[in-house]
């Protein structure tokens, strides 16, 4: 039985990605975001609590992880940030084969990964997506968002491979610095070049 075909969908920060999977989803692509997920396990009754308490504690409460003193516990601080990446990352490749049996009979199906080429994960996708807008289109949008900073997007920036190499490195590419009927046409069209393409 054929696997669905996998679209990896990255980005940076403030490029507009949990805007265009929302659009993939609209187009009926099933999405599995990454992120969503951890803040799932990581939330009240998470099943990641138990073990994220027992490495950092004090770090979780009844409402889930207490994600400011988590967050000072591993920031910057690279064997913290390992061990709790061993807690997460596991748990998150598990959803993630669930989901793909769940939707085993779709022809497309999409990974929300914000850290796709950082973390290494390119090859466990079949396409790559990468959406991207000017700099000072980014910019805006970032330090629109309650409590950012220059500084903290400035950290961010420094986490993340420039816009520049991954649009380099992308199979496709969406513009998301345009009015998003563009930006939803471009995601529909890209649907169905990869539908006509399985079919062929």
């Amino acid at each position: 039985m054929p696997k669905p075909y996998i679209i990896g969908l990255t980005g940076s920060i403030g490029m507009g990605k949990s805007t265009v999977a929302q659009m993939f989803s609209d187009a009926g692509v099933p999405v599995f975001d990454a992120d969503a997920e951890v803040r799932r396990m990581q939330g009240p009754g998470g099943e990641l609590l138990q073990a994220i308490e027992a490495a950092f504690p004090g770090s979780t409460g009844p409402e889930g992880v207490r994600r400011e003193e988590l967050g000072a516990l591993v920031f910057g601080n690279a064997e913290a940030l390992a061990r709790l990446e061993s807690i997460v990352h596991p748990a998150v490749a598990k959803a993630r084969r669930e989901f793909l049996v769940g939707n085993a009979e779709a022809p497309l199906v999409l990974f929300d990964i914000p850290l796709l080429f950082e973390k290494g994960g390119s090859e466990t996708v079949d396409t790559i997506v990468v959406v991207s807008a000017p700099a000072e289109v980014q910019r805006d949008r970032v330090l629109a968002r309650p409590g950012m900073t220059e500084t903290k997007f400035a950290q961010v920036l420094e986490l993340q491979m420039s816009d520049a190499d991954k649009r380099a490195r992308a199979d496709h590419v969406i513009d998301t610095g345009v009015p998003l009927p563009e930006t939803r046409a471009q995601v529909q069209a890209l649907v169905d070049k990869l539908i006509a393409d399985l079919r062929e």
